[in-house]
């Protein structure tokens, strides 16, 4: 029982870890889709709000457990 306790901890762990990460790369891109937005480069913003789409599906999923 205490081994499975511990997994679990460890797993929220790993979650909140990921979950930090998560938000540290959506600032960043947020910071390069504004970026994008200022050069009026369309081909950038795209892949900007693809990759924050991508983000946006792992934090609900992460959240989702």
């Amino acid at each position: 029982m205490k081994q499975v306790m511990n997994q679990a901890l460890k797993a929220k762990e790993v979650e909140k870890h990921r979950t930090a990460v998560l938000r540290m790369e959506m600032d960043y891109e947020l910071a390069t889709l504004y970026e994008a937005m200022t050069e009026k480069n369309d081909e950038k913003k795209t892949r900007c709000k693809q990759r924050l789409e991508k983000i946006r599906q792992e934090l609900v999923r992460l959240r989702s457990f």
